[in-house]
């Protein structure tokens, strides 16, 4: 296919990371983030601070970069991991993207930003239903490649109906960009006549969210090893450790080789790395801290100035992985050891965050958390409050994850709970990014302790204040703990570990 012309290329993506066991996922929830369509996604993509998937703006001005094309936007939803899809307004949703694909007339491409662990209230692969959508409007001549989160889970589908599928490399994510200009190179090379032979292995790992980390640690290991294997005939390497909770048939570490000819050796690199993966299998078991003793060390922090200063991780109620990010264990915790000198955030609670508006600031009130508990983990606790600041949780990201990002986490309140600084939100949103603190008013480098709503996210955002020796990932209970014994698990395919120690691989 000639690159002199200018390529038409539909530009499309319904990002979700569904937790099986956190609450459905309806319309009302990507209309607070993200859902664009036609030239609203134009729009975003040229303002100064777009809210698109960021490996969107990455595909685009690697594009732009390389000469003459023309956008072809369909449709985008973006929205903060959460249950399964309302199954409804997925339908509705492919509606919209089938019609603007068959309106858009002849394409030379289409390029898919897509998490990969999305499922609805009757459907265990939607991503694979988006790519046959595409595939089937588009035929099989037409170039389609992917973008994945590295949390996706990969089936045989989506690897079939796509040229390349291409996954972040880092956790924390902060490679996005990256990995959208890799997309669009990528998608030169086919134009260019490139025919990628594609190798896909899953292995039956499904490893726990705290042991996928890509500074140091197994997945780390793998990771790097993998991109080492890439040169020459290899155009890509992507290993997924995929997304537990999303509890499918599909779920398990997935190492995914593209080379630019079949001769062999995108099958002999994958099966190289699926054999050092293994190797490393008993490495992906989670090392938590139990809450006393974590409660305990900010107690000995807040009591001794010459000790560094911690950051909690409250791992288990991350909203970045579907948890509720509402609840107390730790703050009830805190509070009973008459911790000081800690912030805490970022609580979702529109009901409190709107009393607190309607009382404003310098309010003192009894601060009901969970009024009305949406399940037994998120439990209702009371506490005498202050209203110190009020905001409308309008900001833009500025390190790490988010960074660059326009947020929205609506009305947004900070509480004093008597030595303890607590952040409340609207929009359930992980605490990833020091700016919800920041623009409350709170001086992070000043305090004895933080605690976070995120699972690693964070990481990338709050690592200018607290380096790795100085996080603790906190063993509470949540809808997203890493101890995966915790959960009834329906659809793995089982054996897998580290939930039975005693699966293989190659499978007897």
């Amino acid at each position: 296919m000639s690159v002199a012309k200018t390529q038409r290329v539909a530009i499309l993506g319904l990002m979700l990371e569904s937790n099986r066991f956190a609450p459905v996922i309806t319309e009302e929830d990507y209309l607070k983030r993200v859902y664009l369509a036609g030239e609203e996604i134009l729009e975003d993509l040229h303002s100064a601070d777009p809210k698109l998937p960021t490996e969107i703006r990455g595909f685009a001005a690697e594009m732009d970069q390389r000469g003459e094309w023309q956008p072809v936007p369909i449709l985008v939803g973006l929205v903060e991991a959460g249950g399964p899809l309302d199954h409804g307004f997925f339908e509705t949703a492919m509606q919209e993207i089938r019609r603007r694909l068959q309106a858009a007339g002849p394409l030379d491409a289409v390029y898919i930003s897509n998490h990969g662990a999305m499922i609805t209230t009757q459907n265990a692969d939607p991503d694979g239903e988006i790519f046959q959508a595409v595939r089937d409007i588009v035929g099989p001549a037409v170039p389609v490649v992917a973008t994945l989160d590295l949390h996706g889970n990969v089936s045989d589908r989506m690897v079939r109906l796509a040229d390349a599928l291409i996954a972040y490399q880092t956790n924390p994510h902060v490679d996005m960009l990256d990995r959208g200009r890799d997309a669009a190179m990528i998608l030169h090379e086919l134009w260019a006549g490139m025919r990628p032979d594609v190798a896909f292995i899953r292995l039956p790992l499904v490893p726990p969210t705290v042991t996928l980390l890509t500074e140091a640690g197994p997945y780390a290991d793998i990771m790097n090893y993998g991109q080492s294997l890439v040169s020459g005939d290899i155009v890509n390497v992507s290993i997924l450790g995929g997304f537990a909770y999303s509890d499918t048939p599909k779920n398990g570490m997935a190492i995914i080789v593209t080379a630019r000819v079949a001769n062999g050796s995108a099958q002999a690199v994958a099966d190289k790395i699926a054999r050092m993966a293994w190797g490393e299998h008993l490495r992906f078991v989670p090392r938590l801290t139990a809450l006393e003793d974590a409660v305990e060390q900010v107690a000995q922090v807040a009591a001794d100035p010459s000790l560094p200063a911690v950051i909690l991780a409250d791992v288990a109620d991350n909203p970045g992985g579907g948890g509720n990010g509402n609840t107390m264990w730790i703050l009830q915790a805190l509070l009973g050891r008459g911790a000081s000198g800690v912030i805490v955030g970022v609580i979702t609670d529109p009901a409190l965050a709107a009393e607190a508006h309607r009382l404003g600031q310098g309010a003192r009130f009894r601060a009901v958390f969970n009024r009305v508990p949406p399940d037994e983990l998120s439990q209702r606790f009371e506490a005498d409050a202050r209203v110190v600041t009020l905001r409308d949780g309008d900001c833009v990201g500025r390190r790490g994850f988010y960074a660059g990002r326009r947020m929205n986490l609506g009305a947004s309140a900070l509480l004093d709970l008597g030595g303890i600084q607590v952040v409340v939100i609207s929009i359930r949103t992980q605490c990833a990014d020091p700016i919800f603190l920041e623009m409350m008013g709170l001086n992070i480098a000043a305090a004895r302790a933080v605690v976070v709503k995120s699972r690693g996210h964070f990481r990338a955002g709050f690592d200018e204040f607290f380096p790795p020796a100085q996080v603790i990932e906190v063993d509470a209970p949540g809808l997203t703990s890493p101890v995966l014994t915790r959960f009834d698990f329906k659809n793995l395919p089982r054996p897998v570990f580290p939930i039975d120690l005693q699966a293989e691989w190659p499978r007897g």
